[in-house]
Formats: structure tokens, sequence, C-alpha cells
């Protein structure tokens, strides 16, 4: 009885009631979640040298983390975790622009904080893995354990090309398996879905520069490494690959936006005052006004 009285006048002492705060929270919570689970995988691959995971293995446990975040958000902040879909659901009429820079800034800082635990969680396996060198390059680097980097043999070109093509891609499914029009997922499935449509893509888009799709989850711990001790190398390694997966990503999710709008929702049949979009959602996350979108963050699985 104790307890529960305690519990009631702590949260009525904590809770926040502004809205726009408590979806940066919410937000804030989700992107550490996502990244803190992303990262690690790559860090017990990279420092058991493949003995106790793989690419196969980090790929998962992103895909899975993707899930878990959306359900810790998905209700309150519509769990976007990601700039790139924000600024889809900017072009949906989703999310107003203004809480667009907002948005991006919070996942950011959930991204370089998480970095962070990582780096406290692994720190010693990465410096018994690699002599007490922070190196960003070498046979001994653990700075891809946080950023992603291209292949020696990937071009900024084509790297860009990969990054707008694989977000597109994202978007779409994302889209689709929120859009009430289309053949969407069970209500409250959908962070499985999404879970899986990740996976799809690093599985087969992941050679060329590991599928960052991302800006948050690449700047943020790519900052942290920075100020940690890997150095200006991890902005100015493979001719400053650094700002492909920080613009290439929103184009794509221009592109992916553009692609399902106008070959697919554009010409759903006039019901529900015409939708151009199909999913529907409670937008408690910042989103339109009863308007037709999709999940993440003002997104669908805000319900």
């Amino acid at each position: 009885m104790g307890s529960t009285s305690f519990s009631k006048r702590a949260q009525a002492l904590l809770r926040v009631r502004n809205q726009l705060l408590r979806e940066c929270l919410a937000e804030l919570l989700a992107v550490f979640v996502l990244i803190l689970i992303t990262l690690s995988g790559s860090a017990q691959m990279v420092t058991s040298s493949g003995t106790k995971g793989n690419i196969l293995t980090a790929y998962l446990a992103g895909a899975l983390a993707v899930m878990v975040a959306i359900y810790t958000a998905g209700g309150v902040s519509g769990a976007h975790l990601n700039p790139a879909f924000s600024l889809c659901m900017c072009l949906l009429g989703q999310l107003p622009l203004w809480k667009f820079p907002i948005f991006v800034a919070v996942q950011t800082l959930g991204s370089f904080i998480a970095a962070g635990a990582v780096y406290a969680l692994y720190y010693d396996a990465i410096q018994f893995y690699s002599n007490g060198t922070l190196a960003a390059s070498g046979p001994l680097e653990t700075a891809s354990i946080f950023a992603t980097y291209p292949a020696e043999y990937l071009s900024l070109s084509n790297g860009f090309l990969d990054q707008v093509m694989g977000t597109a891609l994202l978007i779409v499914g994302i889209l689709a398996i929120t859009d009430a029009r289309n053949k969407r997922v069970p209500e409250g499935l959908e962070p499985v879905a999404v879970a899986l449509l990740v996976f799809s893509i690093e599985v087969s888009m992941g050679s060329n520069c590991g599928c960052p799709m991302n800006p948050a989850r690449d700047f943020g711990p790519r900052l942290f490494t920075y100020v940690a001790g890997w150095g200006a190398e991890v902005f100015s390694r493979d001719n400053a690959w650094w700002w492909v997966p920080v613009v290439a990503p929103l184009l794509g999710a221009a592109v992916g936006t553009a692609l399902y709008q106008l070959l697919v929702a554009f010409h759903h049949p006039a019901e529900d005052g015409g939708g151009a979009q199909g999913a529907k959602w409670d937008s408690s996350g910042g989103g339109g006004s009863g308007s037709t979108a999709i999940p993440l963050g003002a997104g669908p699985w805000d319900k």
C-alpha cells in the first residue's frame, strides 16, 4: 500500500505534461535502445574476431533493435528513430516542419549517448582487442563498431547511390506496411514487420557500406568516437565518407515517399476523404489532424 502511494506521489511530481517534451523524452529513449542494441551487436562481432558473433548476428541485432525501439516509443513520439523517416513524415504532412530539427537533434543525442554506453560496456574488450590503441583504420581498427565505413572498393558516388536506394526501399516498405488501404499487417505487429524489412535490406544490401540508412545512427556515434579518442580520422577516412550516410538517406527518404505516393497511395479509390496515404493513426507524435500516413514518429504505431 505504501509503495503504491509512493509511486503515485512520484508520478505526480515527475510527470511531464508538455506534449513536445514528452515526445522528445520518448524519442530519446527509443533511439538509445536502438543504438545500444545495434552497436553492441557490432562490438561483440568485432572484439571477438567473429568467434562470438558475425555479420549475420550483427544485422539481426540491428533489426530486432528497431522492433524494440518502436514498441518503446511508438505510442508517444511515433518512434521515428531516424531523421530520414522524420523527413518522410514532414513530406506527408504528418509532422510539422518546425518539429523536424528538434526530432533530429534528439535522435542524434540519443545515438551519441548510446555510443558512450556501448563504449563503457565493451571498454575492456575494445582495449584488449586493439592492444590499447583506438584506431580508425588498420587491422585492429575499432571505429567501425560505432559508425559505418565503406568497403575498400566503394566510391563516394556508388556509396551515395547505395544509401539513396536502401533508404528509399526502407521508406516504401514502411509506408506499405502501415497503409490501411493496402495489405496492412495486424495492428500491433507493425514493429515486427518493420524489423523484418530492415533485416531483409541489411542482408541484401549491406556489403557496400553496412546499410546505415539513418543519419543520426551514423553521425551521433561517429561524433562520439571523435571526442572519445579515435581522432579526426573518423571524419577524414575514405575520402571524407562521413557526409554520405548523413545526406544520402534524406534524399532516399524523399525518393521513397514520392514513389509510394505516386505509384500506390494516390490511386486508392476515393474514400475517407480521398486518401493520399493509407495508414491512419492518432497522431499524438505531432502529426497532422487525422490525416493518413505512416509510423515511426508521429506515425503508424501511434494508436
